[in-house]
């Protein structure tokens, strides 16, 4: 049998719990040793598999970056065309599956044992799980994706040669403001509320009970246990791990993107420093920096800090957009928007026989795509986090509350962006690039300057925590399952992390941070769905032993 406590860190099941008998040792496979003055502990096929094709990816890209811009542009294509159907339907399997979770007599299940309690309070489980799930995506299309919904919606339907060639959600509201409103929020809160966070419950719900109940390592493969067996340690185990990192490093690499090209939106309009390939590339290569000091400094010191700290500053400015906004507009708007996509959730989530293809394909697929590539990284993340929750608390708290903070987010900054087209005839932040749109909707508040500077560093330390994170969680998969190896291979894959983001900026800018991300999400899509089948094998066990 494992014993994950000797050489991981990771604590044994504490009171009953149905613990995997298997002959594999944590570590077997990994080659321990030092590099000069670093120590080595990595596991042998997963991480120089993983390492060399990523180190050679970098390379490719920035040597031939036109002909690494077409072939991005020819994987976005296909995949979006011909798989668009499976990933809209892979994610409304794992929104129904996770709410089964929370009704089923599965809820009752501990993670970590009967006797287990939880390792953080509320606020510091809140901080850090929403930090690395959602951060940089919620500054980067908080106000630009409601208003764009809304301007496709409000827009004349086109049709060339029997098909759409518009954005519009569903079949838009030409002409009709207050529908248009309604559609374009529900199309916004629809890529921001369940369905996301349905994907990470379920990948982070499989690591925590095959880790913390079953005794196995803190890997993706783990959780395969019901179906491979013994096998799982053996090569159908390290495809499975070397897609996983593969997935959340493009994943990462795409986010990482958005908040350079944001960062450097906002720097230009308040410092004049130049919009572009260099200023974004200087921009991640020192935000990698701080990464890197945050990662040397561990979860707790380093992750769980800054979370909490960007938590705070991201409540304060929705505070003051909601207070010096047109606050009872807001809070009526939060409500109707709710409302709005509860109505059209049923035929947002039709994955067949769309008219729609322009935002089925080129924003739902690509979105599903996106939360799925960061299913490893963020599932890995909320397992180790929390331990000591019962199975129905943990769905319940993953999946509902931050859902409803995503909706308010998306309410207040798109509500008060919407409200400036509508009422004040301001259309500066609609009219403006994505990457400026924020921006451009705090400039006729009060204290201009100071909340677009606020929403500079929150960009920068929401890149930060998700670069910190992402490196933790690769670490652990590519070495074995160990959650203290040293600390260079972090360091590693912090450094390569920001070198992906910078090879694809530079091999064709945010379209090729789109590609990669819904080919890699698109792989991983099938274990997503197969884990589902595993964790509710695994729960069965936990409630035969009890």
């Amino acid at each position: 049998m494992t014993d994950a406590s000797v050489d991981t860190g990771i604590p044994e099941p504490e009171g009953h719990s149905e613990v995997i008998t298997t002959d594999y040792e944590i570590g077997q496979d990994n080659i321990q040793g030092s590099l000069g003055p670093f120590g080595l502990d990595i596991h042998n096929p997963v991480f120089l598999i993983s390492g060399l094709a990523v180190v050679a990816f970098v390379f490719f890209t920035l040597a031939l970056p036109e002909q690494a811009a077409a072939i991005f542009s020819a994987m976005f294509d296909f995949t979006t065309k011909n798989f668009d159907w499976f990933l809209l339907g892979s994610a409304n399997l794992v929104v129904i599956f996770a709410l089964l979770l929370i009704v089923t007599p599965y809820g009752s299940v501990r993670l970590g044992g009967t006797d287990a309690t939880p390792d953080y309070g509320y606020p510091a489980w809140f901080a850090m799980l929403f930090a690395a799930g959602m951060g940089i995506g919620l500054m980067f299309y908080g106000v630009s994706e409601p208003l764009t919904h809304f301007s496709t919606a409000f827009g004349e339907t086109a049709i060339e040669n029997d098909l759409r060639t518009d954005w519009a959600p569903l079949g838009g509201a030409s002409g009709d403001e207050a529908a248009s409103v309604r559609l374009g929020m529900a199309a916004t809160i629809f890529h921001w509320g369940l369905h996301p966070w349905a994907i990470y419950a379920t990948v982070a719900l499989a690591l925590a009970l095959f880790t913390y109940n079953k005794g196995l390592p803190l890997t993706i493969r783990s959780a395969f246990y019901p179906i491979l067996g013994e096998r799982v340690w053996g090569w159908p185990g390290h495809i499975i791990d070397i897609i996983a990192v593969f997935a959340t490093l493009f994943g990462l690499a795409t986010s990482l993107g958005f908040g350079a090209t944001q960062a450097n939106a906002g720097l230009n309009a308040l410092f004049g420093v130049p919009i572009g390939t260099t200023s974004e590339v200087v921009l991640i290569t020192a935000i990698t920096a701080v990464a890197l000091i945050s990662v040397m400094r561990g979860l707790d010191g380093g992750v769980k800090i800054l979370s909490e700290i960007n938590m705070g500053l991201a409540a304060l400015l929705a505070v003051f957009v909601l207070l010096v906004g047109p606050t009872l507009f807001l809070l009526t708007f939060f409500w109707d928007s709710l409302l709005a996509y509860f109505t059209f959730l049923p035929a947002l989530s039709n994955p067949f026989g769309r008219a729609d293809v322009n935002f089925s394909q080129g924003w739902t697929a690509f979105y599903w795509a996106w939360w799925i590539s960061w299913s490893p990284f963020v599932g890995m993340f909320i397992a180790r986090v929390s331990r000591g929750r019962t199975v129905r608390e943990f769905v319940t708290c993953v999946l509902i509350i931050p859902s409803f903070v995503c909706i308010a987010w998306m309410a207040i900054f798109g509500g008060a962006a919407i409200n400036q087209v509508l009422a004040d005839g301001y259309t500066a932040a609609q009219d403006a690039d994505l990457p400026l749109q924020l921006f451009k909707m705090l400039e006729p508040m009060p204290l201009a300057g100071i909340t677009s500077f606020v929403g500079i560093v929150l960009v920068i330390v929401f890149f930060v925590t998700s670069s910190d994170s992402g490196s933790l969680v690769i670490d652990t998969i590519t070495a074995g399952g160990k959650i203290d190896a040293p600390i260079p291979q972090r360091v590693f894959w912090c450094i390569f992390e920001g070198a992906v983001a910078i090879a694809l900026l530079v091999g064709g800018g945010l379209a090729a941070l789109q590609s990669m991300v819904i080919s890699t999400g698109l792989l991983f899509t099938v274990v997503l769905l197969l884990m589902c089948w595993c964790i509710w094998r695994g729960l069965a066990s936990e409630l035969q032993k009890a």
